[in-house]
């Protein structure tokens, strides 16, 4: 492991947009433990609901600053982020195929939404910006193992948006000296994932003791990262104490799967003998898909001193352990199509 120098968090006050979702509320939940004062950002709702975070123990609930709010608010934004110590930027819509049916609500809240954050760490002058990049913004690579020089394509409108916020970090950067770094995360998987995504979808329906699964493609190969070791990459580029201002780091395991193997995988973990049938039906656009997705993990190794715990057999059990806790509604496992 590279010896780097990384700074405490204990005290310091940490941002965290998009706390209410599968990735923040891991990182919130990380964050409480290291000693941060964290202020938290959940998507307003009628509800008064914070997602995620409404799981939370009454003593990290004690110590959470939670707050209801839209990213796309510029004049809110400034005020969530005026004192802090780190602001880490998770809040984006995510689902790439409701991306197709509503792409100006991705240009608002992952483009416009990334722009309030920028503008508001240079007015209050935050010492560090961490933004949420994907692994989707490199589309189907040309070359892999996948390293941060890969060519940018944007084959969906939601990696689009991404690909603008990334742009915009690096003009910022560049421009204004925000110190920001941008963490570029594989597909990440873990408890509380939306079941739309393929691991709990798979899961879901095989600790339920279902008889049949539907799926896509199986050929398409992803880098699964266990959702705690994100959180662990989100807070080693928080505090590792060396510039790392326009910087791009990704987070990613450097093996990869195919969905078959991975389901073959699902199958050892659960037990199940379920029948997996594949179906024609697509959910992207033929030209719209992305067949291969592998990190090259040295860099962020060498540059913040990130390596994941956590293999993919480890994780695929304990995200079935909790969904076996937490009981299974088939009807709202997502048919996952490719």
């Amino acid at each position: 492991m590279i010896s780097l120098i990384h700074q405490n968090l204990q005290g310091k006050t940490v941002v965290v947009t998009g706390a209410d979702g599968f990735i923040g509320s891991h990182l919130t939940q990380r964050l409480i433990a290291e000693g941060a004062t964290v202020r938290a950002l959940c998507v307003y709702n009628s509800n008064g609901s914070y997602g995620w975070l409404d799981d939370l123990s009454p003593a990290e609930r004690d110590s959470v600053d939670l707050q209801l709010g839209d990213i796309r608010d510029a004049e809110f934004v400034s005020d969530l982020v005026a004192g802090s110590d780190v602001v880490l930027h998770l809040a984006a819509l995510i689902a790439i195929p409701y991306s197709y049916q509503a792409p100006r609500s991705y240009v608002e809240t992952n483009v416009i939404g990334t722009l309030n954050v920028l503008e508001a760490v240079r007015r209050h002058d935050v010492p560090r910006l961490v933004n949420t990049s994907t692994s989707e913004v490199y589309g189907t690579p040309k070359t892999v193992p996948i390293t941060v020089d890969n060519e940018l394509r944007g084959q969906s409108p939601y990696s689009a948006t991404k690909i603008a916020a990334d742009k915009l970090c690096e003009a910022w950067a560049s421009s204004f000296q925000t110190p920001v770094v941008v963490l570029r995360p594989f597909n990440t998987y873990g408890p509380r994932q939306s079941a739309r995504a393929v691991i709990p979808t798979v899961l879901q329906q095989m600790v339920a003791g279902a008889e049949a699964i539907h799926l896509g493609s199986l050929s398409p190969r992803r880098d699964f990262t266990f959702v705690t070791d994100t959180a662990d990459g989100f807070v080693k580029a928080a505090t590792a104490d060396i510039s790392l201002e326009g910087q791009v780091i990704q987070l990613g395991t450097g093996h990869d799967v195919s969905i078959g193997e991975l389901v073959e995988m699902s199958r050892k973990v659960t037990g199940s003998t379920a029948k997996i049938i594949t179906q024609e039906e697509r959910v992207r656009p033929e030209s719209s898909e992305v067949m291969h997705l592998l990190s090259d993990p040295s860099q962020a190794l060498t540059e913040i001193g990130w390596a994941p715990q956590v293999s993919l057999e480890e994780g695929l059990k304990a995200s079935a352990e909790w969904i076996s806790k937490r009981g299974v509604d088939l009807s709202a496992a997502a048919r996952y199509s490719r």
